[in-house]
Parts: C-alpha cells; structure tokens; sequence
C-alpha cells in the first residue's frame, strides 16, 4: 500500500488550512508563484518517482534475499528498530546531500524555495538516484523491503508538517524531534544557520553528530539558496546544478579535477576553474526575494493548469496498472510538458501562450487518435475547455508582456563553502 499517495489529500487539506490561517493572521508566508513552482515539482518528483525507484528497490531486494545475515520476524519491535535506524540512515543521507556536489545537484530542489510553508515540504527533487546507498545497511541486517519502504514512508510524512512559520518552539519535544523551530533553520540561509539540523524524525542525530543549530530569536531565517535559482521552471529546478557541473568539469584541464567535482564537498571547484569562471558571491544583507508581478487571469490561470496536471499525475499513481508502459511514459511525458509550460507562464515568458497551445493540439490528436479510459478522456476533455476558453481571452492577461522577464540564475550551491 502506498501510504504517501493516501496522505496526499491530508497533505492539501493542511495547506488549506494554513492559507486560512495565513488569511486570519495576515501574514504574507505564500505567494502564487513560488507555491505553484513547489506543488508543481512535486508532481514531477512523484512522476520520475514511478520509473527511478524500480531499479533501486530491486537492488535493495536483491542484497535482502541474498545477502542478509539475519531473518528478522515482522514483530513491533523490528518495525520499531527499523523506523530508528531509517532515520539515522536518512540522517547521513540527508547530510552528505549537502556536503557533496553530486548529491547536493539533486537535493538543491527542496531547499530552492524563498518561502518556508507547507508547499515546501512538496518541493521534492526529481533526480535523486544514489539515495538507496544510504539503506543497504537495513538490507544487510534483514528489514524486510516492505517495513523498509513503511518506515520510509512514514518518515516523509511526518516531515511534512515541520514546513510552516506558524508553529513556534515546543518546549522539551525541541530536544528529541524535529519540529517546525529546527527545520526552518534547516532551510535558512543565514551563516549561522546554513547546514545545520538533519534529522528527518529525531533531532537527536544532529545533537550527537555536531550539527544542531538553535533558531535564535535576533537572528530571523533567510529561505533559500546562495544565489537565488531566479526561474519557475521545475526543470530547471531540478537540473540547474548538474548543468553547472558539467560546465566545471568541461572547463577542468586536469582530469582528476573533472572526475573529483562530483564527489568533492558543495562549493569546491578546480583552482583554474575557479580563476577563469568565477561565480559571484551573495550579500544576505542585500536580499531579495526572487518575484515577477502576475496579473489575477494568470494567476488563476496558472492555478487551474496546475490542478490539471497534478490531478492526471494522481490518477496516473493510483490506476498505474492499467497503463501499459508506453502509456505511462506519454503521462509522464504530459505531466512535464505541461509543468513547464507552466512556469513559462508564471515568468511571463512570451513564448508560454504558444507553448499552452501546443499542449492543447496534443491532447486534442490524443482524444482523436488513442483510445484512453473514459475518466481519463474526461479529463483531457475538460483541459481543452480551460484551455481554450483562458486562451481565448487576450494574450496580454495571460503574459503580461509589459513586465520584464527576471534572468534566470545558475545556482548549484552555498557559495561559502
């Protein structure tokens, strides 16, 4: 059973409930963009999901059935142990995600968010494909794969509700889990904050290893990452740091240089590379928030379309069975076009209006020439009526054309290290 897909409804009925709470308090913790370009690599971290956690989870079976020294029994105590160990697992999973370049290319994504709500907790990467090395331990000792992805599960889902601002430090439970007070320092910029605080469950790991950092009352945390990602895009959003590797590692005349950039620590480039290609530093103290004004037809807009996507990805996970693969590659396929055609549209890039329109003639060859099940013609059917009927209006209330675009950044790392 997925549990992760049962806990979705949960997961939206919290935001609403937070936006309501936003609204009460006046608070200004969301912003329609920022939290659609969260949602929105979500649905992609689920999508790509499907297809890279096979290969992993056969290895991770693999090395259970043949390798494991112990047969442990499905006894509370075992899922009890596991839901620990998965945790301290994650820990240094989690940490070297931001000591190391390669693996930092894919955990990158969830920290890109200037905002800290619970739309952030959504913005999951995409690409990341070593995480399962952190696990083989639990293999080698005898967690069956099931309680492996239970306790894993579980543990996302308890991670979830640490992304808010609305929740101030809770006293004694500060000190063994994690809680909204020590994640959001985790997702700070600010020097004294900047890699601290790891622990998916239990905040202990961090006290243990040397990484807690309280949240300080003079010192207010600054979301995002060095060097502001600058861009909507959920693609890019997942690929920024990899194409600046590799753009590090062609520039690298020595050899060894271009193979160590992957393994070396967050921010090490070669001594040349660095001399010929500098990237500039961030001043904190002159801060701003990454933003492009939408007019409310785009805003709303962009809410729609993001409904769209995210409810076919939804029915793509729950009726997986009934696709073949190729179908469920030509959702996967729908599901990116249209996140980044989205984003174009949240950064008011011309070319997004011709983008909307081609998203609309493959869905109408898709009516016409395949025959899908009828719940999933319907709602392609409603898509080319929100479509056409949105696109219809002028072009200038969907790119507001008379804003200048932002240059989207290249941002791969916390340039203090």
């Amino acid at each position: 059973m997925n549990i992760i897909l049962y806990a979705v409804p949960f997961f939206f009925l919290l935001i609403f409930l937070e936006l309501l709470l936003e609204k009460i308090k006046g608070t200004d913790y969301y912003r329609v963009n920022d939290a659609i370009n969260s949602l929105t690599a979500g649905v992609l971290s689920r999508m790509t999901g499907i297809v890279k956690q096979l290969f992993p989870l056969s290895i991770y079976v693999m090395i259970y059935e043949q390798l494991a020294f112990f047969n442990l029994a499905q006894s509370w105590w075992v899922w009890l142990i596991a839901f620990v160990l998965y945790d301290f697992c994650y820990y240094w999973n989690h940490r070297l995600g931001h000591e190391m370049n390669l693996l930092w290319a894919s955990h990158v994504v969830h920290h890109s968010s200037e905002e800290y709500n619970l739309t952030t907790a959504l913005r999951q990467s995409g690409s990341s494909f070593f995480s399962f090395v952190f696990y083989i331990p639990m293999a080698l000792m005898g967690f069956d794969p099931v309680v492996l992805i239970t306790v894993g599960s579980l543990n996302l889902i308890y991670q979830y509700w640490v992304h808010t601002r609305h929740i101030p430090k809770l006293g004694w439970y500060e000190w063994f889990f994690v809680t909204p007070s020590n994640h959001r320092v985790h997702h700070a910029q600010n020097q004294i904050y900047i890699d601290r605080n790891y622990g998916g469950v239990f905040i202990l790991w961090d006290r243990l290893f040397g990484s807690f950092q309280e949240e300080l009352e003079d010192e207010k945390p600054i979301y995002g990452i060095r060097k502001a990602l600058k861009s909507w895009n959920p693609l890019w959003a997942n690929v920024h740091v990899y194409a600046q590797l590799c753009k590090d590692c062609w520039h690298a005349k020595r050899w060894q240089d271009k193979l160590l950039i992957w393994f070396k620590r967050t921010g090490w480039r070669p001594a040349d590379v660095e001399q010929n290609y500098p990237l500039g530093r961030v001043d904190l103290t002159k801060f701003r928030k990454f933003d492009i004004p939408l007019t409310l037809t785009n805003k709303c807009y962009s809410l729609l379309q993001y409904s769209l996507i995210s409810f076919v990805g939804l029915l793509l996970m729950i009726n997986i069975a009934v696709f073949s693969v190729p179908e469920q590659l030509a959702v996967v396929f729908f599901v990116l076009f249209g996140s980044v055609s989205a984003g174009m549209v949240l950064e008011n890039n011309p070319l997004a209006i011709y983008s909307e329109w081609t998203k609309c003639g493959l869905i109408l060859l898709t009516l016409v020439f395949y025959s899908f099940p009828h719940w999933i013609e319907l709602v392609l059917g409603i898509s080319i009526l929100i479509n056409a009927t949105m696109l219809s209006l002028k072009k200038s209330d969907i790119i507001n054309i008379s804003e200048p675009m932002f240059e989207a950044g290249v941002s791969y790392t916390n340039l203090h290290k």
